[in-house]
């Protein structure tokens, strides 16, 4: 009979021995932070499509600086690793060029609707009079450049040398043949920005449901939009996506009724910044602005700390300050508000959500943005961990202790993480498994901030210290 060896060990025995080890890796399901989703408008980029862009790589090559571009900057500024990025609009007309050839003319097109200024150069290369070059620019920065044979059919070798460019289109008109002539940052016309409704913002939130995020902002503080938002984030929650809506009004709405637009959400997937009007060094920022860098920030956030008491390094000044009577006011109906410290720096005042009366299957620790983000990220992992064991083990003892060992070792994780105090998995007594169908109870208790610390000073009239 076989027995079992360890790697190393040397039997006294005669007789076959085998040893079973892991082969590649399982799937860790860990944490996953840092992902914002953005929906903005700009004057280039692709539209109506979600690009999925890393921070080192940044977003100005892909849709420049104009429009509400600066969503995305914020974004990045408030910690964002990686940016669901999708430009919002409809209709447009793309910038456009003509280059006159001997026979005919080469046409130039962006490759997206929008309102940006390009132009063009055509010229022999300076090192290689046998070549030509065209030079795309983009304001009076290069954009893109390309090189071609000079010569008969200059018009012919460009369209095939732009081929591969990803901003342009580029065709011959008619025969298009022969030599180009020179052109000096020729003005491209410019095209028009595409138009945006609230069906746009839909359709966005329909492409970026496709991808993983843990915060989503938007360039508006148009409230009707902002419901969008939060009827998109509880479907997806249905279908077991997890995300937080991060949003903001202007400080020229009245601030009772910004607070009444947050008091009217009372959901733990939706944050409203109250006072979201600051300056970081000259540049004033407000409404949707600070709200991307506060999307940002929660979603880099790990679900072991909190935010509470943040410095928001980038802001210098805070340019509508509340009183604490308003502060109290507004944090007990749901506002995220923004304060200064001792140092006059800007700082989260509390990190909560705009959930105030949670229902019966919630706890108070649903109104925490830290516990929200603990409690989503245990949803996350645990989820994707069963949903890969679905069809991969049998109903029977031995293939539920596996579910129970794999999502236990979840629990384990997030516990030695510092993102739960305790995790407990075991199988549901009170529906026992049966056919196809199996239930468990994950029992958990997640962790808190030390958010309100109380002194107690005890002072003596009598000068004489007392020893014992």
């Amino acid at each position: 009979m076989a027995g079992y060896f360890q790697i190393g060990e040397t039997k006294i025995r005669p007789g076959a021995y085998f040893n079973v080890q892991k082969y590649g890796q399982e799937d860790a399901f860990g944490a996953v932070d840092g992902v914002t989703a953005v929906l903005f408008r700009s004057s280039f980029g692709p539209l109506g499509e979600v690009s999925v862009i890393e921070r080192e790589n940044g977003y100005e090559p892909v849709y420049g600086t104009s429009g509400t571009t600066d969503a995305l900057r914020e974004a990045l500024y408030g910690g964002a690793k990686k940016l669901i990025a999708c430009r919002v609009g409809t209709g447009g007309t793309p910038s456009a060029l003509e280059l006159s050839a001997a026979l005919g003319k080469v046409s130039i097109k962006a490759r997206y609707p929008g309102a940006k200024a390009f132009s063009a150069t055509i010229r022999e290369k300076l090192t290689d009079s046998t070549r030509k070059e065209c030079i795309l620019y983009d304001g009076t920065q290069e954009y893109e450049t390309y090189t071609f044979a000079a010569g008969e059919d200059e018009a012919a070798a460009l369209v095939e040398a732009m081929k591969s460019s990803g901003s342009f289109t580029v065709e011959l008109t008619e025969s298009g043949s022969g030599v180009l002539e020179n052109v000096s940052q020729a003005e491209f016309t410019i095209g028009t920005d595409p138009s945006v409704t609230n069906a746009d913002y839909s359709s966005a939130l329909q492409q970026v449901e496709k991808y993983y995020f843990n915060t989503i902002c938007m360039d508006t503080e148009e409230p009707a939009v902002h419901e969008l938002l939060s009827a998109f984030l509880d479907r997806i929650y249905d279908a077991g996506q997890f995300g937080i809506g991060v949003i903001a009004g202007k400080h020229s709405t009245a601030l009772n009724d910004r607070i009444s637009a947050a008091q009217g959400f009372n959901k733990e997937n939706m944050v409203y910044v109250l006072n979201g009007h600051v300056h970081a060094k000259e540049t004033e920022l407000d409404g949707y602005q600070t709200a991307a860098y506060l999307a940002g920030m929660i979603a880099a956030c790990p679900s072991n700390q909190s935010l509470t008491h943040t410095v928001m390094e980038r802001y210098s000044q805070l340019d509508e300050a509340l009183t604490n009577t308003q502060i109290i006011s507004a944090e007990k109906q749901g506002c995220l508000v923004l304060s200064s410290n001792t140092l006059e720096q800007v700082w989260i005042d509390s990190a909560v959500n705009t959930l105030v009366n949670p229902d019966e299957n919630k706890d108070e620790g649903w109104k925490k943005l830290r516990r929200v983000k603990a409690r989503y990220e245990l949803l996350y992992r645990a989820n994707s961990q069963a949903d890969a064991l679905v069809g991969k083990v049998d109903n029977d003892t031995n293939g539920r202790a596996a579910i129970t060992g794999r999502l236990q070792k979840i629990g384990n994780d997030m516990v030695q993480e510092g993102k739960l105090a305790s995790a407990s998995v075991y199988e549901n007594t009170d529906y026992p498994a049966d056919a196809d169908s199996c239930w468990f109870v994950i029992d958990v208790v997640d962790k808190d901030s030390a958010e309100h610390i109380y002194l107690s000073y005890r002072f003596q009239f009598s000068t004489n210290i007392e020893t014992e």
